[in-house]
């Protein structure tokens, strides 16, 4: 052994205990937000909580079996070891401020990952050595690309049985269609492991166990591993040449590169997309984090790396951009909501341009409404801390709105603009659910209330025929959790049934109606005639309604648009095969007649609006969707037989297989429907050695036997 490394961070760290290390002013150049992504189970809890206590933001290592991580800090989370809702926490490594986001990586919850990845710059994307990438790794990867997040990979466990870090950089290449660079080296693998090469400086590091890994240890890279590490680091610079144009001449030149030139490259690269720099650990066993740490520092962007946001002005339209400056007028997104025991509502915020001040007005262009903000804080977990302001490139919370959801602008009412809203998948599930009291029924509705804001893809709405009240999730899980938080949180009992498959309705041609409503109510006359044309739309796209400028042109009043806007939207809510709501569908009224202003109301046009909807959808050639679920499913070679039968029995189609180990991969699509009880099924035909994970893939029209099925039940 040569030396031993203490970092500065580490002093630092010594010397924060008990301090605020995120306190003070610091320059834009030096924020950093990130999100940790990845599957279920890949480490993402326990890196973040190995940052904190590395970055001295804590000082005992949190242990999620043992129920004590700062991050999980939901009673539901800690019973189960899951990480349930998006947890914000602001950190200090070196000089750089770090506002970390630890998403969950249950597909159950998936819109916590949405909207986490729409206000960040940057990501890590944690993986499991031993399972490579799985399918929320997928997921969360695609949404990271939707929204251009620049990203490093981090592979953990690479103390487990079965660590394979090349097999993982491979699949990183070829499943996740990006472009690996490793920067590090693992020295052993599985119970060998204990360390890592750095490939920049040609050391390798290892870290004292009886210091909890804040002791690392440099020395040289061990004769057995030299010629690879060599073969790594040519690698390494071949590759950060072909990405980066600034230093492919010095390449030419001298292909031996400066660790120095090549952070500075490598930086570049993975700001532009071009390259993902990936790094290998195990942070359970406190090894590879802090090199985690400067990876961030180094590579992922600060907002000024980031283009200038693009929004929409509200007035004209029109396209327009907002500089990441204090002196720009206001512009933040509001990307969560989440309920507090003791100040109310937290409005989680990212400051785009301008600064936000603790009693400032600020405008909601959906709304078109201003509001007050009463206070605001720097989130750490469960716990705030109050501050007077929040500039560019930051992320906290506020209290005191009351008309703000997911995904509202926040901004300056002189100049008001909106951003583009986040993205929410369509629930999969839905169970009835009522109060276990009459006196309980006002509380109930309240709850959901609260809970649906929270969460968007918590859906309520009340059947129009049965009058239950009808509570859509993700999952059984996300409903689970949805009525256990409802009885714990909001002290509500409820009465629920078994979780159902939501289906939805859609059209397959263009449809179109030409409605009267013509009739005599309460000794008045009410009169409304609508076109009223349907049109298919891509799948995924949900529904939207339209009312043609000459239509609205000639209504004698604006409240009568919003009253056919209203119809329209009730019949794809309704829909008209079974009841189950409609997507993927344009609906849109291109003409109405009036015979007088007298005859012409609400009443009139908004039945009319409904029924002809329903008319025109009907002669569109409607069909059932049906969630389909991707299934990845790891079983010995001695079973696959038997599974492949029992997924061919549920309707379910094979998509590939693939070797891993001595464990074969089968990738499937199935049925939602079908999948009820899934896992006492799969344990059975294993003998309790395969398992399972699954994603909503997309939603298919059901065959003809499923749909007369459903509409005769």
């Amino acid at each position: 052994m040569v030396s031993v490394l203490e970092s500065k961070a580490d002093k630092r760290t010594i010397a924060a205990a008990g301090q605020q290390p995120d306190g003070g002013d610091v320059s834009l150049c030096n924020v950093r937000n990130i999100g940790i992504v990845a599957h279920i189970d890949a480490g993402k809890t326990t890196t973040t909580e190995r940052i904190l206590f590395y970055a001295g933001r804590t000082h005992r290592l949190g242990n999620v079996d043992e129920g004590n991580t700062v991050t999980d800090w939901m009673i539901q989370e800690r019973e189960r070891g899951i990480t349930i809702t998006s947890a914000a926490i602001t950190c200090s490594w070196r000089d750089v401020r770090i506002n970390l986001i630890d998403t969950p990586g249950h597909v159950d919850f998936t819109i916590e990952v949405e909207r986490s990845l729409r206000v960040l710059d940057g990501a890590v994307g944690v993986f499991c050595a031993v399972g490579g990438v799985q399918p929320q790794s997928e997921t969360v990867w695609r949404q990271a690309d939707r929204y251009n997040v620049p990203r490093i990979a981090f592979i953990n466990k690479m103390d487990r049985m079965g660590a394979d870090f090349a097999s993982c950089v491979s699949e990183i290449r070829t499943k996740l269609r990006a472009n690996p660079v490793c920067v590090q080296l693992p020295i052993g693998q599985a119970e060998t492991f204990s360390g890592v090469i750095d490939l920049l400086e040609m050391k390798a590091l290892s870290y004292d166990e009886s210091t909890e890994g804040r002791e690392v240890t440099e020395f040289e890279i061990p004769a057995e591993m030299t010629d690879a590490a060599a073969a790594a680091r040519a690698e390494l610079c071949e590759k950060v040449a072909e990405a980066d144009e600034t230093i492919m001449e010095a390449y030419f030149a001298q292909p031996e590169l400066s660790a120095e030139a090549l952070r500075g490259a490598i930086r570049r690269s993975v700001i532009t997309g071009k390259l993902v720099p990936v790094l290998c650990g195990s942070s359970l066993r406190n090894k590879g984090v802090q090199q985690l740490l400067d990876a961030v520092m180094w590579y992922l962007p600060s907002p000024l790396d980031r283009p200038p946001v693009e929004a929409t002005d509200l007035k004209s339209e029109a396209k327009v951009v907002r500089e990441q400056s204090a002196s720009a007028p206001l512009t933040a997104l509001v990307f969560k909501i989440a309920t507090d025991a003791y100040v109310g509502r937290l409005f989680f915020v990212r400051i785009y341009s301008g600064t936000l001040k603790k009693g400032q007005n600020v405008f909601n262009p959906r709304a078109k409404k201003r509001e007050r903000v009463m206070k605001i804080v720097r989130l750490f977990a469960d716990e705030q801390t109050d501050v007077d302001e929040l500039g560019v490139g930051e992320i906290g919370a506020i209290v005191g709105l009351k008309d703000a959801t997911t995904g509202d602008t926040l901004c300056a009412e002189h100049q008001p603009v909106y951003l583009e809203r986040i993205t929410v998948p369509e629930p999969v599930m839905f169970m009835a659910i009522e109060p276990k009291s009459r006196a309980d029924k006002e509380k109930l509705t309240e709850s959901m209330g609260l809970l649906s804001a929270e969460d968007p893809t918590c859906q309520v709405r009340v059947d129009a025929e049965t009058g239950q009240t009808i509570l859509s999730g993700m999952g059984e899980l996300h409903l689970e959790i949805l009525v256990d938080r409802l009885r714990r949180e909001f002290k509500c009992e409820a009465n629920t049934g078994r979780p159902m498959v939501s289906y939805y309705e859609t059209v397959t041609a263009p449809g179109k109606s030409v409605y009267l409503f013509d009739r005599e109510l309460g000794g008045k006359r009410h009169y409304a005639q609508l076109t009223v044309e349907v049109v298919p739309q891509k799948r995924g796209s949900g529904h939207a309604v339209e009312i043609a400028s000459t239509v609205r042109r000639k209504l004698p009043d604006e409240k009568l648009a919003d009253c056919v806007e209203q119809g329209l939207t009730d019949g794809i809510l309704t829909g008209v095969l079974a009841r189950y709501p409609m997507t993927d569908v344009l609906a849109k009224v291109t003409e109405a007649v009036i015979t007088d202003e007298e005859t012409a109301t609400d009443v009139a046009f908004r039945t009319a609006a409904v029924m002809g909807f329903r008319e025109a959808a009907l002669a569109a050639k409607p069909e059932l969707l049906e969630p389909i679920m991707s299934l990845d499913i790891v079983t010995p070679a001695d079973y696959v037989g038997d599974i492949m039968g029992d997924i061919n029995g549920r309707r379910g189609s094979v998509r590939d297989m693939t070797t891993r180990g001595d464990m074969q991969i089968v990738r499937a699509q199935v049925p939602l429907a079908e999948l009820f009880g899934y896992s006492t099924a799969i344990r059975s035909l294993s003998r309790g050695r395969a398992s399972y994970t699954m994603e909503p893939g997309e939603f298919a029209v059901v065959p003809r036997t499923v749909r007369e099925q459903l509409l005769n039940r």
